[in-house]
């Protein structure tokens, strides 16, 4: 992991301030965001934020409320909640064009502000979009009819996981508000170039929902890579520097 300076803070009215880091540059502002009960210290984000500011180029890295450094708690959150932290610091930082990189649930995410922000702005404000195991939807195919029954007569469902000494958490809020903003049962009307990359051995998110993903986006101009003996979270140095390849090529027509 790169060291990285502690991070700046986004005050706002009314909702938890948001910890983030941004280095100005040229092209469009690349914008990740992370996975489910994830924050911008990862190895990914820590990566790219490096590669941008060493080449000149504009980058923003973010907590969600509740996560990371961010204030908030975790569980107040939804998921229209965080697309609102993405969008709030997209406002106050990125100048112009976004290139949006979305890891896991952080996928979901991107393209709900890529669809918030071309409907506000104009198809111009999103450059591109590279998802890494992008997982929308996941509150539909992540979960067994007996844990949503949980979910629901309980108000949440604790899971063990092996990226984290801590349970995952999912709410009954978030799991509803999921629920309420499904895309891949239908047409997803962005025409921005998409790159997917997706581990073969994942084994949280299954590669068929990349495909899925290809298929529902409007746009002809998407590419899904399939990373042999890559899991979900695509985190050794072939798959950051797949990553970074990928980013680069994307931005470089906008430099």
């Amino acid at each position: 992991m790169t060291d990285l300076a502690p991070p700046d803070y986004l005050e706002r009215t009314g909702r938890p301030r948001l910890a983030y880091r941004h280095v100005r540059g040229s092209g469009p502002t690349i914008v990740f965001l992370p996975g489910y009960m994830s924050d911008m210290e990862g190895g990914k984000a820590s990566a790219l934020f490096a590669w941008a500011a060493a080449e000149g180029r504009a980058c923003l890295l973010l907590d969600y409320a509740g996560c990371g450094a961010s204030d908030g708690l975790f569980i107040d959150q939804s998921l229209p909640d965080w697309r609102g932290d993405v969008l709030d610091l997209i406002d106050a930082k990125a100048e112009g064009a976004v290139l949006i990189v979305g890891s896991s649930m952080g996928g979901w995410l991107m393209l709900l502000a890529a669809l918030a922000l071309t409907q506000r702005d104009g198809p111009a404000r999103v450059a591109g979009l590279v998802g890494i195991a992008a997982a929308p939807d996941f509150t539909d195919w992540g979960f067994t009819s007996e844990e949503k029954a949980i979910l629901q007569a309980e108000g949440e469902l604790r899971e063990e996981t092996p990226y984290s000494d801590q349970p995952y958490v999912t709410t009954r809020l978030f799991w509803q508000s999921g629920e309420a903003n499904r895309l891949l049962g239908g047409d997803i009307p962005l025409a921005c170039p998409v790159r997917l990359l997706h581990g073969q051995e994942d084994g949280d998110v299954p590669p068929d929902i990349s495909l899925r993903l290809a298929a529902a986006l409007a746009s002809d101009d998407v590419q899904v890579t399939l990373v042999k003996g890559g899991d979900h979270r695509l985190s050794r140095e072939s798959d950051v520097a797949l990553l970074i390849d990928t980013v680069a090529r994307l931005a470089a027509p906008h430099r």
